[in-house]
């Protein structure tokens, strides 16, 4: 009995240890399959980018800083206009006959009184002379009728001839008088006329295209003229500015000229600087603007005819006005403000009140201080109380040039 207990014994242990060595390779291939799992993880899921780990507060955010300063602000109002010439002439022939010669190229510089053409004068020669004979016969023909009027009245006073005679003798020579009168006149029209056969120029300016040739046919009746030339110096430049602005233009005008700068039509070149000389009397009803021109030496030809440029008139000039550069201020839910750096390296946001901005600075009428630093560039990165680290200015680094 006991035998064959101990042989069902026998037999039972060596069932129980395999049933132990699948349980534990199940949990082996378990792991394994875990395992496998994580590693496959964390190769298919990209690492999450430095930029979005979890912010420490430690970590100090690079800013570019500016400090507040006082200057001199001049207040301009701004404007797109057009160069415009203050004299423009077609110069047209003023008599008929052939042209001869064309004494001026194209795009010359002329000055007033400068011949620019030629037409063929002797017709115009002729003329003249035949006016100039006929007022030397009617010379001699009065110097008679002079000398018949002294013999009629000699004869008249010694009773040996009558008054009617000597009135008949009065009256031929007044008549001679007014024809001689008449010749005068004529010659005047004839060298007029001749004169007229040398075309100048009216002004000083420069020539534009030659519109007839050497050697047409021209007629004062012609609608075409022989050349246009535009008055380039000085020169005015019209611009339009919103009726707004108007009030303040005013107000400023009387008794000063006032001083208008031109640039280019994107403003990246300063041209000339002239002096507001004209208000229109009414504004643009389909615009809203109102129109002014200013005037320009131009010596140097800097501003050409037809010409967009960017005008800009000097209304006034704010002294001693606070400014910050113009990037330093952020507009939020509650109007403009600031970020101001603290003694402790961390900023604050400051409401501010702002003004006019002119080459880069914009005017604060409130809210900080001079030598007050705000943060220039960063900011979309800060919130307040953030701690920042003050970096060199790229744009100081590279020079005036940059």
């Amino acid at each position: 009995m006991s035998g064959a207990i101990d042989k069902q014994a026998v037999v039972e242990r060596p069932g129980g240890s395999s049933s132990t060595g699948k349980a534990i390779a199940r949990v082996a291939v378990a792991g394994l399959i875990l395992g496998l799992g994580a590693a496959a993880f964390h190769w298919i899921l990209p690492a999450r980018p430095a930029s979005q780990a979890a912010p420490s507060g430690d970590v100090a955010i690079p800013v570019v800083a500016g400090t507040a300063s006082v200057r001199d602000l001049p207040i301009w109002l701004s404007g797109i206009g057009t160069v415009t010439p203050l004299n423009v002439v077609d110069v047209k022939v003023r008599v008929d006959g052939q042209l001869q010669n064309v004494a001026f190229a194209e795009g010359q510089q002329v000055a007033a009184g400068q011949m620019l053409a030629q037409i063929d004068p002797r017709p115009y020669q002729a003329t003249l002379a035949q006016a100039e004979a006929t007022r030397q016969r009617d010379q001699a023909q009065l110097a008679n009728a002079r000398q018949e009027v002294t013999r009629s009245g000699k004869l008249a006073s010694a009773g040996a001839g009558t008054s009617q005679t000597f009135d008949a003798m009065k009256a031929q020579e007044a008549a001679l008088q007014a024809t001689i009168a008449a010749d005068q006149a004529a010659i005047d029209a004839a060298r007029l006329n001749l004169e007229f056969t040398r075309v100048v120029s009216p002004l000083a300016g420069r020539v534009g295209l030659r519109q007839i040739d050497p050697g047409s046919i021209v007629h004062a009746s012609d609608s075409a003229g022989l050349v246009t030339v535009t008055q380039m110096a000085p020169i005015s430049v019209l611009f339009s500015l919103p009726q707004d602005e108007l009030a303040a233009l005013m107000d400023v005008q009387h008794g000063s000229d006032l001083p208008v700068a031109v640039d280019s039509r994107d403003g990246s070149k300063h041209i000339a600087d002239g002096r507001l000389v004209f208000i229109n009397s009414s504004v643009d009803q389909s615009s809203g603007q109102i129109q002014l021109k200013a005037e320009f030496d131009n010596a140097d030809r800097a501003l050409w005819p037809g010409e967009f440029i960017s005008a800009r008139v000097l209304v006034r000039t704010d002294r001693a006005a606070l400014v910050v550069p113009a990037q330093a201020v952020l507009t939020g839910e509650t109007g403009l403000y600031v970020y101001l750096l603290k003694p402790d390296g961390t900023v604050a946001a400051q409401t501010v009140t702002g003004g006019p901005t002119v080459d880069g600075f914009t005017e604060i009428r409130s809210g900080i201080a001079a030598g007050q630093e705000v943060v220039l560039e960063g900011q979309s990165r800060l919130a307040p109380g953030s701690h920042v680290t003050v970096v060199p200015n790229p744009a100081e680094a590279k020079g005036p040039g940059a």
